[in-house]
């Protein structure tokens, strides 16, 4: 009960608190978000290049390489390590946001324009997770951060 009584003498009520102590974990959500995503995006490009956990349908295998999924899993699996680390976050971003842009317009949109119905929602989330980050930077838990601090 004290410490309620006291942050109301300081004008502060027990939620703003709370708040103001989330809000500085920002940073590091951030960092939390990146190595999410980026886990959640070198497993679709392991499906694409290595038929791992599972193969392409129907025959179940890899993609050819030298084709247009075979360079979107060479891009998924490798960019997404470095995002996975943080190391060159922003300019690998950007090209990933520009990969899923292409892979929403080119393999989505023609089955029609809403997300819902078309299977693009991850293609569209992903764009702008990467576009984010090609912005914010990585977040403290990086090779960017430590290489920044040196």
């Amino acid at each position: 009960m004290e410490n309620n009584t006291n942050a109301q003498v300081s004008g502060m009520s027990p939620a703003s608190n709370i708040g103001g102590r989330w809000t500085g974990w920002a940073p590091r959500v951030k960092s939390l978000l990146r190595i999410v995503a980026s886990l959640m995006f070198m497993s679709v490009g392991a499906i694409k290049l290595f038929a791992f956990p599972v193969g392409i349908p129907p025959a179940g295998g890899a993609v050819p390489l030298l084709s247009l999924l075979g360079l979107a899993g060479v891009l998924e699996v490798f960019g997404g390590g470095l995002l996975l680390i943080g190391l060159f976050t922003r300019p690998i971003a950007f090209l990933l946001a520009g990969e899923m842009a292409v892979a929403y317009f080119m393999g989505h949109f023609p089955s029609g324009w809403w997300p819902g119905l078309n299977g693009g929602q991850p293609a569209i989330l992903y764009c702008f997770i990467w576009l984010y980050f090609s912005a914010a930077g990585s977040g403290p838990w990086s090779v960017d951060a430590r290489l920044k601090k040196k």
